[in-house]
């Protein structure tokens, strides 16, 4: 089992990837704690900063202000070599994961593991890849285990997308970072991938933070929810606690946000041990 990673912030904030650096952070002063092997979900509207916190926490962002600590090491103190050593062991699944379009599919899930691998095995694995049961093992998890020899630009965007989550199965990471991954899947795929996710790294003992336009469904796959709103933290709490009044607040001048993420509620997810707080926002 893999030792999920410790994250400590500490007043970070941090501006979006896209962003010009004069311009204010998309992520303002937040403080929080994470233990190894924990799963949190991060939800809030449109602009929160969601997005934002991810790409720091993958230390693909350097804050503009405060400080990360992974496992209790600034990854910004660290060498060039030693920081790409660190990125190495963090997953970051983006919205969109940038697969080449030309590329097979077992080509991309193997890929996850280039930053454990030399670059003769990398080299070799791109070209010709070496270990199909794995890749077809990860795709069937998703559903698409019959996608293993297809060409990227040949699937659908849904598809593409649980490309992208097969990937974590490989990777040799200790801290799962997924932006929005439900966003192009139907509830019947997007019901399987959050239970494959969230099943995989309890297994494993993955640190797992996702991004979540489904409201309901954060409450009822992860015990702690976070919620973002304006870059600033509006809340840090057991699922069992979050409240509707909250939600209101959360997502006021946005609640078109939250009425479509509650009509997507998919009805065959197991319950998990913080199942009380869906109650609340009902």
């Amino acid at each position: 089992m893999t030792r999920g990673t410790t994250i400590r912030l500490d007043g970070l904030a941090a501006r979006h990837p896209a962003a010009a650096t004069t311009a204010a952070p998309a992520l303002k002063p937040l403080s929080l704690a994470i233990a190894p092997g924990e799963q949190l979900a991060v939800i809030g509207p449109s602009g929160a900063g969601k997005t934002t916190l991810l790409h720091a926490l993958a230390c693909a962002l350097k804050p503009a202000a405060g400080t990360l600590l992974l496992d209790g090491i600034d990854p910004w103190s660290l060498s060039t070599r030693a920081l790409q050593r660190l990125r190495g062991t963090l997953f970051l699944a983006p919205q969109a994961p940038p697969l080449p379009p030309r590329q097979r599919v077992i080509t991309a899930v193997l890929a996850a593991r280039l930053p454990r691998q030399s670059l003769a095995a990398a080299v070799r694995s791109l070209i010709y890849p070496d270990d199909s049961p794995a890749a077809h093992a990860a795709l069937a998890q998703f559903d698409l285990a019959e996608k293993l020899w297809e060409r990227v630009d040949r699937l659908s965007g849904g598809e593409r997308q649980r490309v992208g989550l097969a990937r974590a199965l490989l990777a040799p990471a200790s801290l799962w970072l997924v932006d929005e991954p439900l966003s192009a899947l139907d509830p019947t795929r997007a019901t399987n991938a959050i239970a494959t996710l969230t099943s995989a790294a309890r297994e494993r003992g993955v640190t797992l933070i996702a991004t979540l336009h489904q409201v309901e469904v954060a409450l009822a796959r992860f015990a702690r929810i976070v919620g973002l709103r304006d870059g600033e933290l509006a809340f840090d709490l057991p699922a069992a606690q979050v409240t509707r009044d909250m939600l209101a607040r959360l997502y006021a001048q946005h609640e078109h946000e939250l009425e479509s993420g509650a009509a997507w509620t998919p009805q065959d997810t197991p319950p998990q041990p913080a199942q009380p707080a869906v109650m609340h926002c009902r």
